[in-house]
């Protein structure tokens, strides 16, 4: 038990420091940690990045001076043990014994005292620290990123904060190549799985509980794919024709790349990436759907390095933005997220739509998304576009969901839901 508090904290220290994500930490940890520990480095990693700002609010003013960089993992082993008292079901003398413990492990012995004091402190004086917190660390969220998201949206801010932070639910799409949603979930419920059918997105199921994908029915087959149901509507909203040459921008994963080739096999698809280490797992989902592309390591916002000339059809561009809908799979966005980078995710935007602008053919259409919340990254990113391109033509996104702007569809998280989700359709006028 106490290792794998120490292992947390290994995990943590650098997303503290700003050197690394949750994700990346995770990985490499679980290649080491035992399988039964997993689930518990799991909860408590996601748990400490979910609260972040309230444990650290609540924290502070137990110390008499901040932890140095070096002792960034002795700083993580506080918030685990006041997270672990705070939302946990663990006994507190558990939850204090077993993280003074796991200082050893750390091989910083001298730790030990502190943190016990620490947090034993938390525990006196819990209710004093709790009506102290100020708003901002009390829904857990920075101060700026809390003042974008009530200026973008004052009347659904509380349920917005509410549904970052929980645990967005398991949900998967169905191959309709391979086989049916209906299927699907009968074979799920043979296998005691409870799940139900998405209501935004035709191939969407969303599971009751979390699983590891070697559960899913098929999954190893490429008969199912975990993917958001937000994030299924870019395959629908592009709607690929046989024959038609498309390219994915930005590709990796690929999730919207398998999807839109399940969608229609009928397509010359041409998946780009800047990295070809992104690039592999795209491949490695496409063998997995039994699926085939061209793939392509390339800048998006320097096509004349990758381009061979030919016309697309379609695009997708699934631009690279700050995840500020999709916070409460990734937790740590909200550590280590800083305003200026909204403002160069726009810009970075904007030169993707300019360079890719002049590879549509005449009447060809182009889907923008992100996964954002914050208008600077969606409409504002297409307004700017549009004032640059005024023949680009918003085609509206027909869905009866999701906030219907002046240019795109806005989806906000929703408790045991979607993701937050942008999306617009632009068209290149036919001559």
């Amino acid at each position: 038990m106490n290792n794998t508090r120490a292992t947390a904290a290994r995990v943590l220290a650098p997303v503290l420091l700003g050197e690394s994500t949750l994700d990346e930490g995770l990985r490499r940890a679980a290649d080491k940690a035992e399988p039964r520990e997993r689930a518990l480095l799991r909860e408590l990693c996601f748990g400490v990045c979910r609260h972040f700002q309230e444990l650290d609010a609540l924290l502070a003013p137990l110390l008499s001076k901040p932890l140095k960089a070096r002792d960034a993992d002795v700083r993580a082993l506080l918030l685990l043990g006041a997270y672990q008292l705070r939302c946990m079901r663990v006994p507190d003398h558990a939850a204090v014994g077993e993280t003074v413990s796991a200082c050893v492990a750390l091989q910083k012995p001298w730790a030990r005292g502190l943190v016990n004091a620490v947090l034993r402190a938390y525990q006196s004086r819990s209710a004093e620290l709790e009506a102290a917190l100020r708003r901002w660390q009390r829904v857990s969220h920075p101060a700026w990123l809390l003042d974008a998201l009530e200026a973008a949206w004052p009347a659904e801010i509380e349920s917005l904060l509410a549904a970052n932070n929980v645990p967005g639910p398991l949900t998967v799409r169905v191959n309709g190549a391979r086989t049916s949603r209906d299927e699907w979930l009968a074979r799920a419920a043979a296998a005691g799985l409870e799940a139900h059918a998405g209501t935004l997105a035709p191939d969407a199921v969303v599971l009751e509980r979390a699983v590891d994908v070697g559960e899913l029915p098929g999954f190893a087959d490429g008969d199912v794919s975990v993917q958001d149901e937000a994030a299924q509507l870019a395959a629908g909203l592009l709607d690929p024709q046989p024959g038609e040459r498309l390219l994915d921008a930005c590709a990796a994963p690929g999730g919207k790349t398998g999807h839109l080739l399940e969608r229609c096999a009928g397509v010359q698809l041409i998946a780009l990436d800047s990295q070809p280490q992104r690039l592999q797992r795209v491949q490695d989902n496409l063998d997995r759907l039994h699926l085939q592309a061209t793939l392509v390591v390339g800048d998006a916002t320097r096509p004349d390095d990758w381009w061979d000339g030919s016309a697309f059809d379609a695009i997708l561009v699934d631009a690279p933005c700050t995840g500020t809908g999709v916070l409460r799979r990734h937790p740590d966005i909200k550590m280590l997220r800083r305003p200026a980078q909204v403002l160069e995710a726009s810009r970075l935007q904007g030169a993707i739509l300019d360079a890719l602008w002049p590879l549509l053919r005449p009447g060809g259409r182009l889907l923008y998304a992100t996964c954002s919340v914050l208008p600077a990254e969606n409409e504002g990113t297409i307004e700017a576009f549009l004032e640059r391109r005024p023949e680009a033509c918003v085609v509206p996104v027909g869905l009866p969901f999701g906030k219907h702007l002046r240019h795109g569809l806005q989806l906000l998280p929703a408790i045991g839901g979607h993701d937050g989700f942008y999306y617009a359709l632009l068209q290149k006028p036919p001559h």
